[in-house]
């Protein structure tokens, strides 16, 4: 099994933070704007990503499997890409001084791929996108996000 994981530190409460990680809203405002479902524990949430022109390019589908307040947010992936399914996306919270720092992981890929790689890259800019969302109140969710390679 392989990971992939990243640390970034955010300006804002534990709460904002949290808040963006752990509702269809928040995710909408920082990964993809075609974000739709229940953020509730055991909810399924569904995103989209689309190109520019409004051609869709991906999605998936992810159980909620947990909602622990300002302190963690964890989907398991039940549909997408086939090298997702079955992996778990955490997102860990915790504060040191002013700064709530997240601790990414998606977890359990059955092996590092050149896919896996598009998608490291891809989830660092898209905690960019989170940070720019709680600390100026817009982030860059796809469509709109930084586009990396050709694969998006």
């Amino acid at each position: 099994m392989a990971d992939i994981i990243h640390r970034v530190g955010i300006k804002a409460p534990l709460s904002q933070v949290y808040e963006a990680l752990a509702t269809v809203k928040g995710v909408a405002g920082w990964w993809t704007q075609e974000t739709t479902g229940s953020s509730e524990k055991g909810g399924t949430i569904g995103v989209r990503f689309l190109t520019p022109a409004g051609k869709e390019i991906g999605g998936m589908q992810m159980e909620v499997v947990a909602l622990d307040p300002d302190k963690k947010v964890q989907w398991r992936i039940k549909e997408g890409p086939k090298e997702w399914i079955g992996t778990d996306v955490v997102f860990d919270l915790r504060r040191e001084g002013d700064t709530t720092i997240v601790l990414f992981g998606h977890k359990n890929w059955k092996e590092p791929v050149e896919f896996m790689a598009h998608c490291s890259m891809k989830w660092a800019t898209f905690l960019l996108s989170l940070r720019e969302l709680v600390e100026k109140g817009k982030g860059r969710p796809s469509p709109v996000d930084l586009k990396i390679d050709n694969w998006n």
